[in-house]
């Protein structure tokens, strides 16, 4: 073990942060799916804070619906919607709801809307917003594999003096690759990489079979011209798919700088949450075989690893052979991490699979000491 590195007793004590921050049975739904059933949910976002103290959340609205076979199976993601909450979390009201029409980009027509990101830039407010389009086509001998109904995903990007006038603003797409090993880029979080600014993404082969979570510089980013980012400085696979419950996917949604404090004193540690699955559809299971959640498309698990000194090149797995957050209810589907350090308290939201099988958006709020005490424990 090299000097860097954590010891048993230090990752046990970030196994047990995830467990406090992700506390399934103390959530509280903040915003339900437009129907409780399978397919219907609402999160995929991040939540943020202004200089007022506002809390801003966004994400997007899904209803039933099945990629396979074409957008002419269901809505799917259908609403880009941003929530504020005057009072800590208490409650949120809808501000702005952007459908699917108003995310087009030039002749391409959005199919659908997936993750988002909101950002305050000192008096701007900016959204990374990943969208389904037709109009984008596989490169050369790839091309007849793109299902008949369906389109490319990419990330798109919006900035405006307020959030209202969002809704008046062109999205330009910012990342996008012709490469079929990573042709589909979406789930888009923000993170810093020793000290650098990162858009951090999900990304899926042509042939839908996995996905891997990358990064670029947020700068080298917005100011590719061409939308697709700068190719010597897209890393599309530093954190790649694992061995055992999430062969399958490795999604990074979130990460967190935890605080120097007890056994941490001297180090800088942070928490890298992301979703996994072991498989893309849900396969059937020997009959004898002890029943567990197995994570797949759509309904995935919950992982957690951890980085030191901010360096994000290779996260350290906590949950290697089993998921750290499964949902109670449901599927087990945890997913979409993400946590707000706003100070005395840690705002931690996620998808969470309920008993009716719908996916709403829930919160717990966790005060900063809570974590504080577990690292002090010795």
């Amino acid at each position: 073990m090299n000097a860097a590195d954590l010891s048993q007793t230090q990752i046990k004590q970030l196994a047990d942060i995830g467990q406090v921050l992700v506390d399934q049975r103390s959530a509280k739904v903040i915003v339900p799916p437009k129907a409780n059933s399978t397919g219907f949910w609402f999160g995929g976002g991040n939540m943020v804070q202004d200089a007022q103290g506002v809390l801003w959340l966004i994400g997007r609205y899904r209803n039933h619906g099945d990629s396979r076979t074409g957008l002419h199976m269901g809505e799917r993601g259908l609403e880009l919607a941003i929530f504020r909450s005057d009072d800590h979390g208490g409650s949120f009201q809808k501000v702005l709801s952007l459908p699917k029409a108003k995310l087009n980009v030039g002749e391409r027509e959005v199919l659908s809307i997936e993750g988002a990101a909101i950002r305050f830039d000192q008096s701007q407010v900016e959204v990374f917003v990943s969208t389904e389009k037709s109009g984008i086509d596989y490169p050369g001998e790839l091309e007849g594999f793109l299902k008949p109904g369906t389109g490319v995903w990419t990330i798109d990007y919006l900035r405006a003096d307020s959030v209202e006038k969002l809704a008046d603003v062109t999205p330009k797409t910012i990342l996008s690759t012709t490469d079929p090993e990573f042709i589909h880029i979406k789930d888009p979080f923000l993170a810093e990489h020793q000290g650098v600014a990162q858009l951090m993404f999900c990304s899926h082969p042509y042939c839908w079979t996995s996905s891997n979570t990358g990064r670029i510089p947020l700068n080298s980013c917005l100011s590719a011209s061409n939308g697709n980012g700068s190719n010597k400085e897209t890393d599309f696979d530093f954190f790649p798919r694992g061995f055992t419950w999430d062969v399958a996917m490795t999604r990074g949604t979130a990460v967190l700088e935890l605080p120097r404090a007890g056994t941490l004193n001297e180090q800088s540690v942070s928490l890298f949450f992301y979703d996994g699955g072991e498989c893309v559809r849900n396969l059937e299971e020997h009959s004898a075989a002890i029943k567990r959640p197995r994570g797949y498309s759509c309904e995935e698990l919950g992982g957690l690893a951890y980085c030191l000194d901010g360096n994000l090149d290779r996260p350290k797995r906590i949950s290697k052979h089993s998921p750290a957050f499964i949902s109670p209810w449901g599927t087990g589907c945890s997913r979409y991490v993400d946590v707000l350090d706003a100070g005395e308290h840690y705002y931690v939201t996620w998808q969470q699979s309920q008993q009716d099988l719908s996916q709403p958006l829930v919160l717990h709020k966790v005060e900063k000491k809570a974590v504080i005490n577990i690292l002090e424990q010795s």
